[in-house]
């Protein structure tokens, strides 16, 4: 059983009215944190990655830039320990307040408040079988697998092989997780897991 039309309708307008009133909110401090981050990194202060979107299809989601250099390979698994990240940035990245720019791809349509996480090429656009039931979904800035793995980049810190933890460890859970999320979907979950992610 995936989300009913009517149920996808509301769950847009909610993020349309939730994004539009985030930014409204929070704009003084989306100012602040992109100079504080363009002078703690040395350069532009927000980035843009590609990432896996409803449908399959890409996306650029935005984020406070944490890094001093973000070249990274595909695929590049991030510890918190990554010496590359700043300070300042650590603590963004441990508040989840590199996340704040997301509210503009949610107002766009790009992604919602609860679902899925958004995925970088080569793990939720090669779903097979019922497991493609996630990409029904537009991905999520917070949701049941993001709770649940909140300490991610922590627990990948300590694996010898963070990239294979994580590919089959993490990720097949988070995957199992994120199906039962979308089968026993209602309003008021949603709403339980934005109020959890806030408080």
């Amino acid at each position: 059983m995936s989300i009913t039309k009517t149920q996808q309708i509301i769950k847009r307008l909610l993020d349309l009215c939730l994004s539009f009133f985030g930014i409204t909110i929070f704009f003084l401090v989306l100012i602040i944190l992109f100079v504080l981050c363009t002078i703690d990194t040395k350069s532009l202060g927000i980035i843009s990655q590609t990432r896996i979107g409803r449908f399959g299809k890409t996306f650029r989601l935005f984020k406070f830039k944490t890094m001093r250099d973000t070249t990274q390979p595909q695929n590049y698994i991030t510890t918190i320990n990554d010496p590359r990240i700043t300070k300042f940035g650590r603590f963004l990245r441990q508040t989840k307040l590199d996340e704040l720019p997301q509210l503009f791809n949610v107002l766009i349509g790009d992604m919602s408040f609860v679902g899925p996480r958004p995925d970088v090429p080569g793990y939720a656009d090669e779903l097979r079988g019922e497991d493609r039931i996630i990409l029904s979904l537009r991905p999520g800035i917070t949701g049941p697998a993001s709770l649940i793995f909140k300490n991610e980049e922590e627990l990948l810190a300590k694996q010898a092989n963070p990239k294979q933890y994580n590919d089959q460890i993490i990720w097949p859970k988070k995957v199992e997780i994120n199906k039962a999320y979308i089968k026993d979907y209602s309003l008021k979950k949603d709403i339980k897991f934005i109020l959890k992610t806030l408080f």
